[in-house]
């Protein structure tokens, strides 16, 4: 009974009808982002010295355990977290997409460390991106260079919020129709985003052809 007075039937604060389904669907929320937030399987995508943090932090001393994401799986069906972890070369963005897609939804992506984050010290070079987040959405960057297990606590810690924190109503994932894949990246002389096809070829178009060289 006491329960009842402090929820939506308690008479001093009565809740409009139209908004009766409202406090149903936000229950509902937080039963099941509570149950999906401390379920969260992983998949290390270990590039690089930060690989080496994410794997102490699987290990007992930190026990990621506890925050119910101890399941590491090496198939992308079976994992909804990313972590990318370390320097993010241009020969391997293409693999990385490719692996994204074939992630079922609800799926997330964790950026660990400068270099998947931004470059890192490695920022501008011959092959190297400037971070992950330039081909497939990003969740959570941990700072750090390396970042530290505990770092990468927090930002399971962040993940969890964000998780708790969505709604059936506006997720993408639950609306009518698919969810587009991204291009994968062609790798050539440089690496080549499709979904930028349009802009090369009017920049080529706009460009002054080269004149002949002079005999």
């Amino acid at each position: 009974m006491a329960d009842d007075m402090q929820g939506p039937n308690n008479p001093d604060y009565p809740i409009p009808e139209e908004l009766r389904s409202n406090v149903t669907i936000t229950t509902l929320d937080r039963l099941y982002n509570w149950s999906r937030a401390r379920s969260v399987w992983p998949m290390m995508f270990g590039l690089a010295c930060c690989a080496i943090e994410m794997i102490a932090t699987a290990a007992s001393r930190y026990d990621q355990s506890r925050f119910g994401m101890e399941v590491v799986r090496p198939s992308p069906r079976q994992c909804d977290l990313m972590i990318v972890s370390g320097t993010v070369t241009k020969k391997m963005v293409p693999q990385i997409v490719r692996l994204y897609n074939q992630m079922s939804e609800p799926r997330y992506v964790l950026a660990m460390g400068a270099c998947a984050s931004g470059g890192g010290p490695f920022k501008e070079g011959y092959n190297v991106v400037d971070g992950i987040d330039k081909f497939i959405p990003v969740d959570v960057y941990v700072p750090g260079c390396p970042p530290t297990p505990q770092a990468l606590l927090n930002g399971f810690i962040a993940l969890h919020r964000k998780i708790e924190g969505q709604s059936l109503k506006t997720v993408p994932w639950y609306h009518r129709g698919e969810s587009e894949p991204i291009p994968i990246p062609l790798l050539g002389p440089d690496l080549i985003d499709p979904r930028q096809a349009a802009l090369i070829r009017a920049q080529t178009a706009a460009s002054p052809a080269e004149e002949p060289a002079a005999d």
